[in-house]
């Protein structure tokens, strides 16, 4: 049995488990405050040239979007998501949870339009009752989105503006951020990130780390004693080198990139692979993920071979598959696959 079911089901990059091992016996200031995440965070604000960025390392994905999300916005506000957004199907309601309304807008292939964000405001700013609703404060977007598309440069100067217009801020997702930024096609960097919103993460957990997301706050913006907040979620390690060793490896010699470039690689392969075999893609990912469409009784057959998720379902005979590819994928794997479809 060969797994693409997702990019975190292997354990570590080589590399960042070496970089543990290497200094496992070393004693170290705790919480984040060791000279291992100061060098990561030295060398992510180099890599975002963002100098004088404030960086925070948090134990997962979902506690990183309710934590920043809880700190950025005042009690009676709201964040704006895609209603594809991960917040607003994947978490659970962490985000309700701490008080804050998630408000959900159309999504095309996991994107939100400008347009419909804009007529949003526009109907909210105008609405005589507006003061008895939940306050939009900001606007969460995911680079790469659920379904592996990406917003350009443009796209995200666009959104940017507009939520400087209404005075919104803009947080975004980089759970698969190294998968986004290396797809072919994509003209958005960190630098370029560091620039257009108020916060990011880049994603450890999908991308070579055992676990563990780095919290971007790009001009020295992070919300009022942010230490606490972290604390408070339950996203502070206490053996906070563990997230600060992992980073401080990805961000040596490129290895980040280089390892979230592989994983491209094998997901165009793997495209073209089920291109070939006659699937019908259900759209066009540039990135890790990709989503077929599939008959039901072809999905019963290869799921006694191969793990994948059963994203949605197509029609009564038909079901959107996703097939994902990592660090970790080799050609092996894609080979075996091939023998299967």
């Amino acid at each position: 049995m060969i797994s693409f079911e997702c990019d975190y089901n292997n354990g570590a990059h080589p590399k960042v488990l070496q970089h543990l091992l290497e200094t496992n016996d070393e004693q170290t200031l705790t919480y984040g405050f060791d000279k291992y995440s100061e060098q990561a965070r030295e060398k992510i604000r180099a890599a975002c040239m963002a100098p004088e960025a404030d960086i925070y390392f948090l134990a997962g994905g979902t506690q990183t979007n309710a934590t920043a999300i809880d700190g950025m916005l005042l009690s009676h506000e709201a964040v704006i998501t895609a209603d594809s957004g991960h917040i607003n199907v994947h978490e659970a309601t962490a985000i309700e949870a701490s008080g804050h309304k998630v408000i959900g807008l159309p999504s095309y292939e996991g994107k939100m339009h400008v347009e419909d964000l804009r007529h949003f405001m526009e109907v909210f700013t105008h609405d005589e009752s507006r003061d008895h609703m939940a306050q939009p404060g900001m606007l969460y977007l995911t680079f790469p989105t659920e379904y592996g598309t990406l917003y350009s440069a443009k796209e995200l100067e666009e959104i940017y503006d507009t939520c400087r217009h209404y005075g919104l801020k803009l947080f975004i997702d980089g759970a698969r951020m190294g998968y986004g930024l290396m797809a072919h096609g994509n003209d958005v960097d960190l630098p370029y990130l560091s620039h257009h919103c108020d916060a990011f993460y880049i994603g450890g957990t999908k991308v070579g780390a055992l676990c563990g997301e780095a919290l971007v706050f790009p001009r020295n913006n992070a919300p009022k004693a942010f230490f606490s907040i972290v604390k408070r979620h339950g996203a502070l390690m206490a053996k906070g080198r563990v997230i600060g060793l992992q980073f401080d490896a990805l961000f040596t010699d490129n290895l980040y990139f280089n390892i979230a470039r592989h994983a491209i690689d094998m997901a165009m392969k793997m495209k073209n692979m089920l291109t070939e075999k006659g699937y019908r893609l259900y759209l066009d990912s540039p990135t890790n993920q990709q989503f077929v469409v599939i008959n039901n009784n072809k999905v019963r057959a290869l799921e006694q071979q191969v793990v994948f998720t059963h994203w949605e379902p197509y029609d009564e005979d038909h079901t959107v598959c996703r097939f994902v590819t990592s660090w970790a994928t080799t050609e092996a794997q894609l080979e075996i696959l091939s023998g299967i479809l």
